[in-house]
């Protein structure tokens, strides 16, 4: 049976999801406080989790941050309840790595429509392997980057060149063809710039930084 975690300190709402989501035929746990739901998470990984960011002690999105730097529960689906409607939260839960978002006050079917759709969508996204190369994993599904197992930030631009030089393992990519999938046929800039994102990527990337050849006079390819 599918778990679904609930953390949320309202008591009200939180036995209100757990009892929706159990009648809807779902293991469901709720929690009050950070704490308490890391040691459940522990114990058994849910499937997706339902997550309140105004939360006593650690907030919603710290515990969101922390989630997603770990590469055991890095791939679980988030929806965040939080009681602003502003769009700022909104965009700053949805920036932080949530999947979806519901603003209170909600309706019940709302919700479970939310999680039927995240459900199916997650699905959906664990059948697309992950790009590996060397020590490098790339997941587009959660566009997320691992080096030798740690958690790489990267930019929207250094995330797509990164994703175009694993794309083609062992093949030589001159600074036109880079400029022109990554940035765009019609992009105006230098070549240098690509010379100047795969220099930052190589220092992100930490010792596995090396797997990104530079082919003098050519352009750049990704190795083992």
């Amino acid at each position: 049976m599918t778990t679904i975690y609930c953390v949320e300190d309202d008591q009200n709402i939180r036995e209100l999801v757990v009892y929706a989501l159990k009648s809807s035929d779902y293991e469901a746990r709720g929690f009050e406080k950070a704490p308490e739901f890391y040691a459940a998470v522990e114990i058994e990984r849910p499937a997706l989790v339902v997550l309140d960011i105004m939360l006593p002690g650690e907030d919603g999105l710290s515990v969101l941050s922390k989630l997603r730097s770990r590469k055991e529960t890095a791939q679980i689906p988030v929806i965040m309840l939080t009681a602003k409607s502003a769009e700022y939260d909104r965009v700053l839960g949805l920036d932080s790595g949530a999947d979806d978002y519901i603003s209170k006050p909600f309706g019940v079917m709302e919700l479970l429509a939310r999680v039927k759709a995240l459900l199916r969508r997650s699905a959906g996204q664990l059948e697309e392997a992950p790009l590996r190369v060397g020590a490098v994993v790339l997941d587009r599904a959660r566009h997320q980057v691992w080096a030798q197992d740690e958690l790489v930030a990267l930019t929207f631009k250094e995330f797509a060149l990164l994703e175009y030089l694993m794309e083609h393992p062992g093949r030589v990519l001159s600074r036109e063809k880079i400029i022109a999938t990554v940035w765009g046929f019609d992009y105006e800039g230098e070549s240098r710039t690509v010379d100047m994102h795969i220099k930052t990527l190589r220092q992100k990337l930490g010792e596995v930084g090396a797997q990104i050849v530079t082919v003098r006079g050519v352009g750049y390819r990704m190795g083992e």
